[in-house]
């Protein structure tokens, strides 16, 4: 089912996402730009979308694909600059297609100048206190402040020279900021802004379940991978129940505006129960059912996952979406496609994905 003029568009919008860097090359450098996607407009209109995903444009060392950003208001030179971002985005709109950024608000690069910033303060300093930093255990402080596992392997904490450890649930250039600090959430309700005045209908919010960090920071006793929920519900850095409260005021923010501007949750939880937490009136309008993705190409297992996801979403007013792939999983055509596994083979791999909207 399409957006209409009678719901917000988010109700049942399709979106398609883009990498930037392997979609398409407009000046002909080998790389992906925002000149190449413009050039596609017409190609996406055709296809029936109602909005593009754009993963992060923003500067950025391309650590982690560009999920390291260096400046959450700027452009990466080598997709273009803002004007090109503004003139992409008014093109968009002149075709009929909304436009969502990737906003990533769990960590920053080690080259945005907030942990520049933080790493020349010292320890105790206000600039240090935006990020996650501790002392170590230990007689001298040689060991980690506890024993979180960082998403791509290994420690999640780093130690710099003046012996305090950072946290880093993802790479080691990726340190986690500290949302108990008031400038933090005042300084990301002024990115949105940013964005939101230039005309974007909304944004696909990384790792939206993992911005609240329990008190004191205790060992979590498990390894989690990321793409693997844990179950419990008093984890210690994930889906913890502060991050609501951020959601809110992000929510307040975003109703400031026309529009029916959206956001996307990537919240990686345990169930639909959890996740039906994040789109509850006032809070986001929409997140990404990683249940159904999940499910194997069992029509049992799919229907049950389906009425847990309705019933879910539904009891507090939300649509349910209907996710196959993205950035950080095999594409459905070549999972479905393996025998043996989730998939039913060459059959599993061509079947036409169902209209379940």
């Amino acid at each position: 089912m399409r957006a209409t003029d009678s719901a917000p568009w988010w109700r049942s919008a399709v979106i398609y996402q883009i990498y930037i860097r392997s979609f398409a090359d407009g000046n002909g450098d080998g790389v992906g730009d925002i000149a190449g996607i413009r050039s596609r407009l017409p190609y996406l209109r055709d296809l029936g979308v109602d909005a593009v995903w754009i993963t992060p444009w923003y500067p950025s060392p391309m650590v982690d694909a560009g999920y390291d950003v260096a400046d959450y208001t700027g452009i990466e030179p080598a997709f273009g600059t803002i004007a090109d971002a503004e003139a992409f985005i008014a093109e968009a709109h002149d075709h009929g297609l909304r436009v969502i950024l990737d906003i990533v608000p769990n960590h920053t690069s080690d080259r945005h100048a907030w942990f520049e910033a933080a790493m020349a303060a010292g320890p105790g300093s206000p600039e240090r206190d935006r990020y996650v930093f501790r002392p170590g255990k230990g007689e001298h402080g040689e060991l980690p402040p506890n024993d979180w596992r960082a998403a791509f392997g290994g420690g999640a904490w780093t130690r710099v020279a003046d012996g305090e450890w950072y946290l880093h649930l993802f790479a080691e250039a990726q340190p986690d900021l500290n949302w108990e600090n008031t400038e933090v959430r005042r300084d990301f309700e002024k990115i949105l802004a940013f964005w939101f005045d230039r005309g974007v209908d909304g944004f696909r919010i990384d790792v939206a379940h993992g911005l609240i960090k329990q008190e004191g920071l205790p060992d979590a006793g498990e390894s989690v991978d990321v793409l693997e929920p844990t179950k419990r519900e008093d984890h210690p850095h994930w889906d913890r129940d502060g991050v609501h409260e951020i959601f809110s005021e992000w929510r307040r923010v975003a109703d400031r505006y026309d529009g029916d501007r959206a956001f996307v949750a990537e919240a990686w939880v345990s169930g639909p129960a959890r996740l039906a937490r994040y789109v509850r009136p006032g809070e986001l309008q929409t997140a990404f059912n990683f249940d159904f993705l999940r499910a194997p190409w069992d029509a049992t297992r799919l229907r049950e996952v389906i009425d847990r996801s309705l019933g879910a979403l539904g009891a507090v007013g939300a649509p349910a979406t209907w996710v196959l792939s993205n950035h950080d999983v095999v594409r459905h055509v070549t999972r479905y496609g393996r025998p043996h596994t989730e998939g039913r083979g060459p059959r599993g791999g061509r079947a036409e994905p169902l209209d379940l909207a």
